[in-house]
């Protein structure tokens, strides 16, 4: 039976203006697992929408396999669902996953999905990541703006830029060098030919009498050199957004002494919490969802007053309060008037600027500033609220999930600037990447209404976290064998056949030297990746291309197999280290 499940053959989709989608072929077979990136508003969801059969191209081929079962899960979570009051009922990042779980029992043969993990707390990321990297008989592509998910479940990408489609088989990393390459390649090739215009346009200007068959040719040649440049389509100038920091305040920025908040007193979503934040700290909030992180970045904002202790602000604090509903945003308004009302100039820094030269900052084109923001894409939006945001001067900066629906260049951005940033920063976000490489102190919800700060970021706390859950789990063994309170054993003590058997000699020696298989298989891998990537050996030696193609997808599979055996292991050693 066929690999084949679905092709585009230069499909092109115009909304007005340059095509979103501009003579884009694609072929995807089964076992693909990619990732489509690119900036916001190139067309990624446009071109989910074609493969889902939600939208139609205006010119082009696409061919399905017979029977084809696809399903596409999109960015946005349903408000309700007729005749399902149990949904209805669920929370933003419960309804998320269950929209997610149904995706994934469909079994479809090609799954869609558009930021999947929007509204998902981290433990339901590191689910889905298992799900689709076990997946075998499901292809899928999806577009995320997590890079740590990508990097995990993507083994492709498709990269649209300016309405082109470009694959690279390869793994994020490398495909984040190689795209770097080829734009600096793209620079000098125009910078060049952007010399030989000016050259010609001087020549012509100076009444060179080009009319003789001598020069013909030269002035076809700056005609047609003229139509290249008319239709070339330029990559969107990077963002250049920047925090303008308040003059700086007390050492002491919050107290937080003895604080609780309930709606039910005898349920406290918050109970006794009590800590000091400081002025340049950076603070990420953890928790599953609903466990009180935007309610507790709500109490440390003044927005909501706590039910018990007190929560004082020290002396000359500003703050900026950035809500990831975005709900000071009109969308009946324009973007320029959302941010400058009537007014053609907004002041930063102590400075006026014309209010379109400072969303072109943002990405905004004149024209796109004149645009109502309901027309806009969830990128565009989270990029005015930054906008918004950044016009205030603060030195306390409240920011609760900033990183949902922007790009990756942006999200990259606005991570230099929170680290650049001289004031403190209260942050919450699922994304595990950006906490690592933002936050200096993690403030966790662990249940119960209970707070417990941690120094560092993600990866910090989730190594303390599991610390902290082995030593509890040894006292409360030492509590019940008598070794830590006087007690006797009597009948709680664990029973021999509870215990987890120790590795035996065979399973110590396959742990020891799984990690250096794997670094060896990664490293192979890795070396038929850059071999395939440049697409020249497709053209050149298709045999040898498939050859390498097939031995990449089987080092990929053994790779997974060991590193899943690696973790059963791995996990076994620590289960019986945390009862020895």
């Amino acid at each position: 039976m066929s690999d084949f499940l679905m092709s585009l053959k230069d499909v092109t989709l115009a909304f007005g203006g340059d095509p979103v989608l501009d003579k884009v072929s694609l072929s995807i077979s089964k076992g693909l697992r990619a990732a489509l990136t690119g900036r916001n508003g190139e067309g990624k969801s446009t071109l989910m929408k074609v493969l889902a059969g939600i939208l139609e191209c205006d010119t082009g081929e696409v061919v399905r396999a017979p029977g084809l079962k696809v399903t596409y899960v999109s960015q946005d979570v349903p408000a309700d669902r007729p005749n399902d009051d149990a949904f209805n009922a669920l929370s933003g990042g419960k309804r998320r996953r269950r929209i997610l779980e149904d995706a994934i029992i469909a079994n479809p043969d090609l799954l869609l999905l558009d930021e999947p993990t929007n509204h998902l707390d981290i433990e339901n990321i590191d689910w889905l990541e298992g799900c689709l990297r076990r997946a075998r008989d499901m292809s899928v592509l999806l577009v995320t703006h997590d890079r740590r998910f990508l990097k995990r479940v993507a083994t492709k990408i498709y990269d649209l830029d300016r309405g082109e489609l470009s694959g690279w088989e390869c793994d994020y990393p490398t495909f984040v060098k190689r795209k770097a390459e080829l734009l600096a390649d793209e620079a000098v090739y125009w910078e060049r030919k952007s010399k030989k215009l000016a050259q010609e346009e001087a020549w012509i200007r100076r009444g060179v009498k080009a009319r003789t068959t001598r020069n013909e040719g030269r002035v076809a040649a700056l005609m047609e050199l003229r139509k290249e440049f008319a239709e070339r389509r330029t990559q969107t100038g990077k963002a250049t957004i920047k925090l303008d920091t308040a003059a700086p305040g007390g050492v002491s920025v919050l107290k937080i002494k003895d604080v609780s908040f309930g709606y039910d007193p005898a349920n406290p979503i918050i109970r006794d919490f009590t800590t000091t934040i400081l002025r340049g700290e950076r603070i990420g909030i953890l928790g599953r969802n609903g466990a009180g992180k935007t309610t507790l970045l709500k109490l440390l904002a003044g927005k909501i007053q706590p039910t018990a202790g007190s929560i004082s602000v020290g002396t000359n604090v500003e703050m900026a309060f950035f809500d990831q509903l975005c709900t000071e945003i009109n969308p009946e308004l324009t973007v320029a008037e959302n941010i400058a009302s009537d007014r053609d100039e907004v002041v930063v820094g102590g400075v006026k600027k014309h209010v379109f030269s400072y969303l072109s900052d943002f990405l905004f084109s004149s024209t796109r500033a004149r645009t109502p923001v309901k027309a806009l894409s969830g990128g565009e939006r989270a990029r005015l609220a930054l906008a918004k945001l950044f016009l205030k001067p603060a030195n306390l900066l409240v920011m609760d999930e900033p990183t949902n629906d922007l790009d990756i260049e942006t999200l990259e951005l606005l991570e230099e600037q929170l680290l650049a940033y001289k004031g403190t920063l209260l942050l919450v976000s699922h994304d595990r990447e950006f906490l690592d490489n933002a936050v200096t102190s993690t403030f966790a919800l662990e249940g119960d209404g209970l707070v417990r700060v941690y120094p560092g970021g993600y990866n910090d706390y989730l190594k303390q976290s599991q610390a902290a859950k082995s030593d509890g789990q040894r006292g409360e063994a030492d509590r019940k064998s008598g070794k830590g309170d006087g007690l006797k054993a009597g009948a709680d003590e664990p029973s021999a056949s509870s215990r987890p058997r120790k590795l035996s000699y065979n399973d110590q020696r396959e742990l020891s030297l799984l990690p250096g298989r794997i670094d060896a298989m990664e490293a192979d891998a890795s070396r038929i990746r850059e071999q395939l990537a440049d697409g020249s050996i497709f053209r050149t030696d298709a045999k040898r291309a498939q050859e390498l193609s097939e031995s990449l997808s089987s080092l990929e599979a053994e790779i997974e197999k060991a590193v899943d055996r690696w973790a059963e292991l791995e996990e076994a050693a620590n289960a019986i280290a945390n009862h020895q």
